[in-house]
């Protein structure tokens, strides 16, 4: 799938996200009704549902189901942001995460060949389990950054892109996205995903990456997590 037909069709590229990212963490995926939904057994043993531009009928239904745990999270791809966060206000939910983005890239502008570290104090370790690719920068025995990435049909979706603070500052976060990105090109892939924090923007966008749409995390409990990192 293109990067421009993605972009035109919302409902596959949440789809398809939601495939690689439940396949980076090993969840079990379900539907609710027309959205996707993914079981976070390894944090919140709930359900998490994902709708894109969903309309006030829909939105009620789903804020709903999402009530009536607050553990359950109700995640909303939107370029209306206000829209929604209106709507969660009506319907009894909480915003506990508006700064996030998804983002998309047409992988034949990335670099196709393995990186290499200028540092001789760092090491590369590439490695893949049940799919899942993995890539991370060592320093001794420490795990300096690492992160990973799962396939669906000729996209790759990208998830827990994460530098040590101790080692920020040094390039590793572009060098495991290279890393990661060298394992995918055998699939043939075209196009590549990710939700990116605040910070994560700055680094995709310098990497070529475009934001499509913003991401609203909605739930009845005051709590949030960055389901970038988390």
């Amino acid at each position: 799938m293109s990067p421009e037909t993605i972009v035109e069709d919302i409902t596959g590229l949440l789809e398809v996200w939601v495939a690689g990212w439940a396949g980076c963490r090993g969840y079990r995926t379900s539907t609710e009704g027309r959205f996707p939904t993914a079981f976070r057994a390894d944090t919140s043993g709930e359900w998490e549902v994902f709708a894109s531009e969903p309309t006030d009928a829909e939105f009620a239904f789903l804020a709903a189901r999402t009530a009536q745990s607050p553990a359950r999270v109700l995640t909303v791809l939107t370029n209306n942001p206000a829209r929604y966060t209106a709507l969660a206000a009506q319907h009894g939910l909480n915003v506990t995460s508006n700064s996030q983005t998804m983002m998309i890239v047409d992988m034949e502008t990335q670099d196709a060949e393995d990186p290499w570290l200028s540092d001789e104090d760092l090491r590369l370790h590439t490695f893949e389990e049940d799919g899942v690719h993995y890539a991370e920068v060592r320093s001794g025995d420490t795990v300096a950054a690492s992160g990973r990435v799962f396939v669906v049909g000729d996209t790759a979706v990208f998830d827990k892109i994460i530098t040590q603070p101790a080692f920020q500052r040094r390039g590793l976060g572009s060098f495991i996205m290279r890393a990661l990105a060298a394992q995918t090109f055998g699939y043939g892939v075209q196009t590549g995903l990710l939700l990116a924090s605040t910070d994560g923007q700055k680094l995709y966008s310098h990497l070529g990456w475009s934001t499509i749409a913003r991401v609203l995390m909605l739930s009845a409990s005051h709590e949030g997590e960055d389901l970038s990192l988390s």
